[in-house]
């Protein structure tokens, strides 16, 4: 009898497996569908003002919509594009530019019976834009870095200044982060300067690299990589206008760490505050080249990568399928495998694989290959990593 009782558990137990294991697969099956990257974020601008005035305010509105849409396809192909292309990038007509807006949202307007102001928003068709760019031949990128810690060190008659107030250099990145300066490819974090960033970095500590440091402060701002950018002031000996020279250098697994140096001179009527706005702008425009440059869309082919995702259930699989759908490389991606373990799929993307693992990595994904494998999994953040 008690013989009989356990092999009617163990086909209670192999049948609940066969069951879960069917509902997994079906499950798995619904929820794999082919991922294609639009990255429709990328997509949006945002905070576009137009104040404009004529006879009536319908016609005030009408020539407003259409300033605010040539504006934000202008800021679009900017974002996207090297500023060595900038002067190369098409005019459309407005019937020409309205075929790639896909919507647009007002999300303020004010108006008189002449004038018509307004804050508006839009979405442009991301396919059509591709298409336009790569029909121009001007190169572009798709890939939205992590963001990007930024440690202003200043140095000026002989103080070298980062948490310390007053800090001109650090109110400069500060200003241009209100006024969406850096709304690219590469969101850049100024830290509060708190006490506990204090205790973690010092300005000798930045300008020299302290790896061990730049990590922490970069972690507790959820931040991938750390900009220091190390102002120093002087005065020019031949014009006696001020000068600044800035050593900008970004640490980080995202890249190799490289540093570039740029000087900055006073122009007539400026003050030091003038000097130290516009070099931040031409910085923040340096930092976004440097990553557009090594994230770079490649036309032609598109490559296949056969790859191998562990998973420990379906809630595993959703998050890499998720993630999957904002990597602007990869075009779709084909099921091959269903197990309880393993899911397998053979990757389409543009590029080579060392731009595909960096555009992964800035969706928390891991790249690797292993004995003629490549696997594809969830990156362990460092708060799961400590629990």
């Amino acid at each position: 009898m008690a013989q009989n009782k356990g092999i009617r558990l163990m086909r209670t137990a192999t049948a609940h497996g066969l069951v879960f294991g069917l509902v997994f697969a079906l499950m798995l099956t619904l929820l794999s569908g082919p991922v294609k990257a639009a990255a429709p974020r990328l997509f949006e601008v945002s905070n576009v003002v137009v104040d404009v005035t004529a006879d009536s305010a319908a016609n005030a509105r009408v020539q407003a919509l259409a300033k605010a849409e040539k504006q934000a396809f202008e800021k679009l192909l900017k974002r996207l594009t090297l500023q060595a292309y900038h002067k190369r990038l098409p005019e459309l007509t407005s019937e020409q530019l309205t075929e790639l807006v896909q919507d647009f949202q007002v999300v303020d307007e004010k108006a008189s019976s002449v004038r018509y102001i307004a804050n508006l928003s839009y979405r442009f068709r991301a396919e059509a834009v591709r298409s336009l760019l790569n029909a121009q031949g001007i190169p572009f990128a798709e890939t939205s870095s992590k963001p990007v810690l930024m440690l202003p060190v200043y140095q000026a008659a002989g103080a070298l200044l980062l948490w310390d107030d007053p800090n001109p250099w650090r109110m400069a990145w500060g200003k241009a982060s209100e006024n969406e300066v850096s709304q690219g490819l590469v969101p850049m974090v100024l830290p509060m300067g708190d006490l506990n960033d204090v205790r973690t970095i010092g300005a000798e500590q930045a300008i020299e690299g302290d790896m061990p440091r730049l990590e922490e402060i970069a972690r507790r701002y959820e931040a991938g990589d750390v900009v220091v950018a190390h102002g120093i002031l002087r005065m020019d000996s031949y014009n006696g206008l001020p000068e600044l020279e800035v050593y900008l250098t970004r640490f980080g697994s995202a890249l190799q760490e490289h540093t570039v140096v740029k000087s900055f001179t006073s122009e007539p009527g400026d003050d030091i505050t003038d000097l130290l706005n516009r070099a931040v702008v031409q910085l923040t425009a340096q930092v976004e080249d440097n990553w557009k440059q090594d994230n770079l869309i490649q036309t032609g082919a598109t490559q296949l990568l056969p790859i191998s995702v562990p998973v420990s259930g379906l809630g595993d699989w959703v998050k890499v399928r998720d993630r999957l759908n904002g990597v602007a490389v990869v075009q779709k991606t084909d099921l091959v495998l269903l197990r309880l373990d393993e899911v397998r799929l053979n990757l389409h993307f543009i590029g080579d694989a060392e731009q595909l693992a960096l555009s992964l990595d800035q969706a928390d994904l891991s790249l690797w290959e292993e004995a003629g494998q490549w696997y594809l999994a969830q990156k362990i953040s460092q708060s799961t990593a400590q629990q």
